[in-house]
């Protein structure tokens, strides 16, 4: 049994990502390069919990966070449950292990004045990058989708007649997202100003850089910190804290916590409730506010 049919199982059964994928396999063949250094273990379908227990006192020798350790061995345990599941070994070796212990990280969501001060006071150009930047921290906000979602887009995933978009998400999952209507005119205006670059070579994605081909990760990153480094104080300034400010500001004005489960397109209510932890806040301090017995 071979761990390439493994990562073959997580494309085209699980429908993992290729970024997924490759932290997988990557995983995997450092506990395998670790099992045949240490131990002269060449086949890691027989080892045992001890040999997994000193790698995991290696990692935690090289200063590898607890919440690293812990992703390495959900991909190891992922990995033999599979072997388990097509009876290539009977028992998984991890079956009875606990992760380890890590201490909860607590996203701190852009207040509404922050986004309010970089979609009303740092977009006043009229140039390509300028309308893009816009229009990418327009949808960011008020679509709550991912970085990855975000930068494949295409054109045909924009319904201007039903103001909707398509969003591919997570193991190819299709969600259909309302957009309000100026971030409808906010496409509208870049859809024209993209017509005029000089060459356009991915002409079915949204998002393009100015030598018209698709915009990447780090790109986007970039320009989410940019922005917000200019009105936000915070630490982390990216994506995933606009995404994370998107459900929190909707659960904030009473938004049904399914609905926000529908848009974020999570699986589960569990992964959308790590976002209430804003919301309560803000409710307690308005019951703080409000209560007639909290009067002095």
């Amino acid at each position: 049994m071979s761990i390439r049919e493994f990562l073959d199982y997580l494309q085209f059964e699980k429908k993992y990502s290729i970024h997924t994928i490759e932290a997988y396999e990557k995983d995997i063949l450092d506990f395998s390069g670790f099992a045949q250094a240490s131990f002269e273990l060449e086949d890691i379908n027989q080892v045992n919990y001890a040999i997994i227990r000193s790698w995991i006192v290696s990692l935690v020798e090289a200063n590898i966070s607890n919440r690293s350790i812990n992703r390495k061995l959900s991909s190891l345990n992922t990995y033999y449950k599979f072997l388990q599941k097509i009876e290539a070994i009977e028992t998984n070796p991890l079956a009875q292990h606990k992760a380890l212990k890590v201490s909860k990280k607590v996203q701190v969501p852009f207040s509404e004045t922050e986004i309010a001060n970089v979609l009303e006071n740092e977009f006043q150009g009229t140039d390509f990058e300028s309308i893009r930047n816009l229009l990418i921290v327009e949808l960011f906000y008020s679509t709550g989708i991912r970085r990855a979602e975000l930068i494949n887009i295409k054109l045909q995933d924009i319904n201007s007649s039903t103001s909707t978009l398509k969003v591919l998400g997570k193991r190819n999952k299709e969600r259909i997202i309302p957009l309000l209507s100026s971030v409808v005119s906010t496409i509208k205006t870049y859809l024209e100003v993209r017509d005029t670059l000089d060459t356009i070579v991915d002409r079915d994605y949204l998002f393009l850089t100015k030598k018209g081909v698709k915009v990447y990760e780090t790109l986007v990153y970039r320009i989410i910190n940019d922005y917000f480094s200019k009105t936000s104080a915070k630490v982390k300034k990216s994506p995933h804290v606009l995404r994370h400010s998107f459900a929190t500001h909707l659960l904030n004005q009473g938004a049904d916590l399914n609905a926000v489960k529908e848009l974020l397109g999570h699986s589960s209510l569990a992964a959308t409730q790590v976002y209430t932890h804003s919301s309560i806040a803000e409710l307690k301090k308005v019951y703080a506010n409000a209560h007639p017995r909290n009067k002095s």
